[in-house]
């Protein structure tokens, strides 16, 4: 079925003649002249539809639904989640980060009725976001990753990020429903103080002990007497698998099933990948970017062993007015570091009083890259979505 969502700059009901032509059997519009006849089902709205099927159908399966919402991480942990629970049951997962208002209704309409488990990446940049996206998916079991500096444009400040990613505990607490703590994490030890149904993980407090043992470069940490070695980079990781063990555990998931999985994640998608090119090592965490997650790269690639490490990093976007002060606070925090070369690429970087190197545009950085030859680094490459860093892969 084809589904004519509008947008901005589009309006899928010009497309339905095409859609039928290309196979599909019905599709579902809201203007009557690109009806149809037995082709087109005509509606009021085609995404409160979708939106109102997508409920509809997870009520029809009736299977237990993770959700999960956060600053930062959240594929990651969604992966990881669904790498772990996959071993011993039959899941279905948000599809890379289709987690919006249209992407939670399409993860829902991809569940069968052989899945036995389902997760559901929630993303929010503005209040009561996190509120409808529950009341479509009616999640049994939740999961917050962190609070961070993410969207501030959106909801008004840090409080309001907090506020507006907490909507998934108060829809969870409303229903008594299981919520999976982080005990590591003052804030949500703070948040959920007085809530009883908490299944938790921690290094010293919670169900789950887990030890953070090294991240140089991939973190590994320790189950009881069982090493894990992941593939992926930066201690801020260290919370990402070990919400995806505290799960599998409570699912039940044996923990030599657990070590597999979290060993076998590999990430992909620009997110925190180990790419080996020519005599370089290149971190490319090119798919997103906030002050929070900025800061944790560049504490990781400080702490790496060797001298020869450069910093490419993009603006980072939706931070409202506060986004000329978290750039320059991550220019002022970059001179602390001991890394030998660092480039700033944006508008908003270009803005910063620093003594590092700035480029207005991509395209100014790239013609200085075109004098410099990087040999035996290890670079970062780190920036917002809008900035395409990964453009920079050819060129290094």
């Amino acid at each position: 079925m084809f589904f004519a969502l509008k947008g901005t700059n589009f309006n899928g009901n010009t497309f339905t003649s095409e859609a039928i032509n290309k196979g599909a059997k019905y599709a579902v519009i809201d203007e009557a002249a690109y009806a149809i006849e037995g082709k087109t089902i005509l509606v009021n709205n085609v995404l409160k539809t979708l939106q109102a099927l997508a409920l509809y159908h997870r009520q029809y399966l009736a299977i237990p639904i993770i959700a999960l919402t956060g600053s930062n991480g959240k594929t990651t942990t969604k992966e990881l989640i669904n790498n772990v629970l996959s071993q011993s049951f039959k899941t279905t997962a948000t599809l890379g980060n289709l987690n919006n208002h249209i992407g939670v209704p399409l993860t829902l309409l991809s569940m069968t009725e052989t899945t036995e488990i389902g997760i559901v990446e929630m993303g929010a940049n503005h209040q009561k976001e996190i509120e409808f996206l529950c009341t479509l998916a009616e999640p049994n079991y939740g999961y917050i990753t962190n609070f961070g500096k993410a969207h501030l444009e959106g909801f008004g400040g840090i409080e309001g990020v907090i506020k507006g990613k907490s909507e998934l505990y108060a829809y969870l607490k409303a229903h008594d429903h299981l919520i999976f703590q982080n005990a590591n994490d003052p804030k949500q030890l703070e948040l959920l103080d007085a809530y009883e149904y908490l299944f938790s993980f921690g290094t010293q407090l919670g169900d789950i002990s887990i030890e953070f043992t090294k991240a140089h470069p991939f973190v590994e940490v320790r189950l009881d007497n069982l090493t894990i070695q992941s593939h992926l980079i930066g201690s801020y990781n260290f919370d990402n698998i070990s919400a995806a063990i505290c799960i599998g555990a409570y699912f039940g998931v044996s923990k030599p099933l657990i070590k597999t999985a979290i060993e076998s994640y590999i990430p992909t998608n620009n997110r925190s990948q180990i790419i080996h090119q020519n005599s370089n090592q290149i971190i490319l965490d090119a798919y997103n970017a906030n002050p929070t997650s900025m800061k944790a790269a560049l504490d990781n690639l400080n702490n790496l062993d060797g001298s020869n490490k450069i910093a490419i990093l993009g603006d980072m976007f939706e931070l409202g007015e506060s986004s000329a002060s978290e750039h320059q606070a991550i220019a002022d925090y970059l001179l602390q570091l001991d890394i030998k070369e660092v480039y700033l690429i944006g508008n908003e970087f270009s803005n910063t009083q620093t003594s590092l190197n700035t480029f207005k545009t991509f395209e100014t950085f790239k013609a200085q890259l075109q004098s410099q030859q990087f040999q035996d680094c290890v670079l970062l490459i780190k920036g917002s979505r809008g900035m395409a860093l990964e453009r920079i892969l050819p060129l290094v």
